[in-house]
Order: structure tokens, then sequence, then C-alpha cells
């Protein structure tokens, strides 16, 4: 069974056209194509119904090929229990060329309501000559139906925990509730079940911090007064990691800390060390390189200035020049000098 194919190979009957939709003359198809006569088109076979979320679309085969080249086109009606047989008024499901009816365009139109019990009947007609109907069984939405994921799952990594979000797989009426479960494990560990609940988010907790976690959420649908169990399908596999909780933090913070004031004091020794045992390659580096007088910059420049004459000059004159001449004498050279003599 294919994913969300209900009803596929139903037991279909046959009704002779010609007694009309009494279904005490309705017959189970069991012959094939040779028991219709040149005047009669043979009936399309192996009806089966599609019923996924807001999905409902019933297709056939064709019946055989026929020497007729004109083309062939099918009619499909609904009826509820003890009710009469409808056309289909917000889609065109007669005199249509294609082997399917979609009732909900894709999920886009309300359908057939969920609990109440609906028959399709399909015939083929080409030119004049008319298929027998070929009726389907009964079923009901919300039992039949295969319920898909929850939609628009958000997760939210938190502190040990993880946070999911997410919508109905659709809408549903009073007759019906959801109810959703989380399949979730660590990567490498055994998986775990949380749930049924009725809200649409729930929070993991006491999960391991800094640990990578995938899930799956499912939502089963509850029909009131109905034992029935609809199918249902699983999302895809996401997997996400957690964040630290607050022990954790406060550890990392600590930690952090002490790692940078002793990484700090270990370059700071190293260092020092490397100072004391290069010292003098240290004071090399750092001393100022030696510079050229300014004169002597200029007297390079243009030997022919007699600037080394103004530099003697300079020189003696600042040599020769004082303010006062002191004599300074000690008593004890004196002394020394006088017994010498």
């Amino acid at each position: 069974m294919t994913k969300g194919t209900f009803l596929s190979g139903m037991t279909t009957r046959v009704e002779d056209p010609e007694v009309g939709d009494d279904p005490g003359f309705s017959a189970i198809q069991t012959q094939g194509p040779e028991r219709y006569s040149f005047s009669q088109l043979a009936a399309p076979q192996h009806l089966d119904l599609h019923l996924y979320n807001n999905e409902q679309i019933l297709s056939w085969e064709p019946p055989p090929p026929s020497n007729d080249t004109r083309p062939v086109v099918y009619q499909v009606e609904f009826k509820y229990v003890d009710g009469s047989w409808n056309k289909f008024t917000e889609v065109n499901c007669t005199d249509i060329t294609v082997t399917k009816c979609d009732f909900t365009r894709g999920g886009r139109l309300r359908g057939f309501s969920g609990i109440y019990s609906v028959s399709l009947r399909v015939r083929a007609k080409q030119g004049e000559r008319t298929s027998d109907w070929v009726t389907s069984t009964e079923f009901q939405r919300y039992c039949n139906v295969t319920v898909g994921p929850p939609k628009t799952i958000s997760v939210i990594p938190g502190k040990g925990s993880l946070i999911i979000h997410f919508s109905p797989p659709f809408d549903v009426t009073s007759e019906a509730t959801f109810e959703y479960r989380v399949r979730y494990w660590e990567k490498t560990g055994a998986q775990q079940v949380r749930g049924p609940f009725k809200e649409n988010s729930v929070v993991l907790s006491n999960l391991k911090p800094f640990r990578v976690y995938c899930l799956q959420t499912e939502a089963q649908l509850t029909v009131q007064n109905n034992n029935c169990r609809p199918g249902l399908s699983l999302s895809n596999v996401s997997c996400h990691e957690t964040t630290a909780d607050a022990a954790s933090t406060r550890l990392q913070v600590t930690l952090i800390a002490v790692g940078t004031f002793s990484l700090l004091l270990v370059l700071t020794g190293a260092c020092f060390f490397l100072f004391l045992r290069y010292q003098s390659r240290v004071k090399y580096w750092f001393q100022a390189p030696p510079t050229i007088p300014e004169q002597i910059q200029e007297y390079l420049k243009d030997p022919d200035q007699p600037i080394l004459d103004a530099l003697d000059k300079d020189h003696c004159s600042k040599d020769d020049a004082w303010d006062s001449v002191s004599i300074v004498s000690s008593p004890e050279k004196e002394q020394d000098v006088l017994q010498t003599l």
C-alpha cells in the first residue's frame, strides 16, 4: 500500500444500466471484457482511492481497448448513505478523458466530510455506448485517511533541552482531534517516545548538554465515538545539538577565567625568563642607533663650505670664554708642599 492510498483494489460491483441504480440487481464484477456485447462498452477497472491529509483522489484503469477510435470519457458520481447519486459541482468529473477525479484539487477544496460514509461510482462512455457503473465500497474520510506528520516543525535548542513547535497536518471538525508524539534519541543511543499530548509544542528536557539528538514527530487522528485508527506517517528525521544548562554554564565560565589567568601567568614568566637570559641582546635591540650631527651632514652634502673652520672657532671661543676665575686650595695639600720644599 503506497503512502496515502487506501481502499486500493477495493471491492467493486457492476451495475447494469438497464436495471438502474437498484442495488438489489447488482452483481460482483467477476468476468473479463468478453461478457460485454459489441454495443456495450467495457467498464473501468481497479478503482483506487487516495486519501492523504486534505487530498481526496479517485483513480482507475481504463477499459480494454476496442476497434472504436472515438475517445473514451468517464463520468464520476457520489452519494452518502441512504442518499441519491450526485454529480460533482466544484470540480469537473463528468465526461473527462483522464482516469482520475480529484475532488479537492490537491487539498485546496473541502471535499467530503469526515464522519459520513460515502460511495463513489465510475462508468466509461464512447459515443453512444456506455459501460456499467463500477461502484466502490463505502468509506469514511477520518477513518480511512493517512495522517501526515505535523506541519511547520521548528526546533529551538535550549539549556539541556529541545523546544519543538508545530501545527496540525490539516484542519478537522469538532468530531476529531489530534494527538502528537515525539520520538527522539541521542545519535548513538536508544530511541525514546514522548506523548501523547494535545498541545502544539513540547519541551524535551533533562537532555545532556552539547549532545546531538535526532527526532521525528507524528500526529494521530482520534475520532470521537469511533474506534477506527487512521493511518499515519512520521516526519523526516532532523538532528539538533543542545546547549549548556545553568550548572554547565557556570562551570564553563569558571574554567575559562582560570585558564585565561593561568595562560597570562605562563606568558609573563616566559617573557621574564627570556629577558634575563638575553639581556644584552635586548639592550642592543632597544638601543638608539648612532646619528650624525647636523653640521657634519651639511658638510658631507657640500664639502666646499667652511663648516669645519666655523666649528673650530666656535669650539675655541667656548673653551676660552669664562665669567670668573677661582683658585681653590686645600690646607692639607699646602702643608705637604711646604714640607717638601
